[in-house]
């Protein structure tokens, strides 16, 4: 894990460890001279369950002690992006925030991943098609927007994210569940979304 260390005299990032002992550091700013020590944390790593839709890997993650994780946190594994979605003590008993020391197990989210998200399109008679598509986390979806998947088109009429139902307004990929509208025959498409066809056939 690395370090950023920031000058306390002139605010700049431009420092140099000049001398290192263990967890023990000399540290000189190349900007305005000023040196100082500084006392690492010890690390601790943490095994980690990472996500990536369907399939689940074992990872960890080297955390310093004292430091409280939440739900909801993102830290970096030595190949991924990880956004923490459970927290686990010793017992199996799940919490929503813990000091590092306390940690059984981390339960995470590849964000390094595409996200997967439902789309389901109402069809007359009371029929609905459903469909998985990956997107990019950044990418925005607005309710009202006309998409094409699996030759459906569709108006966007809502979007369910992790927090609300939304009947206006925009939402970004990282944060949608489903998208949801009607089909609407021979309408043009703003874009068209890519067919979610499982992990192993993404690899």
């Amino acid at each position: 894990m690395e370090e950023l260390f920031v000058c306390p005299e002139c605010g700049s990032e431009n420092v140099e460890v000049i001398k290192e002992r263990g967890r023990e550091l000399t540290l000189r700013c190349n900007d305005c001279g000023h040196v100082w020590h500084v006392t690492l944390p010890k690390v601790r790593k943490l095994p980690m369950v990472i996500s990536k839709h369907e399939r689940s890997f074992r990872g960890e993650a080297e955390l310093p002690e004292g430091e409280e994780i939440r739900v909801g946190d993102i830290v970096e594994t030595e190949n991924d992006e990880v956004r923490i979605t459970g927290i686990e003590l010793e017992g199996g008993k799940r919490v929503e925030k813990a000091k590092v020391e306390d940690i059984k197990t981390l339960w995470g989210e590849s964000l390094t991943y595409p996200k997967v998200i439902k789309v389901s399109i109402y069809l007359p008679k009371g029929l609905t098609q459903s469909f998985r598509v990956k997107v990019r986390r950044n990418e925005e979806f607005v309710v009202g927007e006309v998409l094409e998947v699996g030759g459906y088109t569709f108006r966007v009429e809502k979007i369910k994210t992790e927090a609300k139902m939304l009947h206006h307004g925009k939402a970004v990929a990282d944060k949608i569940v489903a998208l949801m509208g009607h089909h609407i025959p021979r309408a043009r498409a703003r874009r068209r979304l890519e067919l979610y066809r499982g992990y192993e056939k993404e690899l």
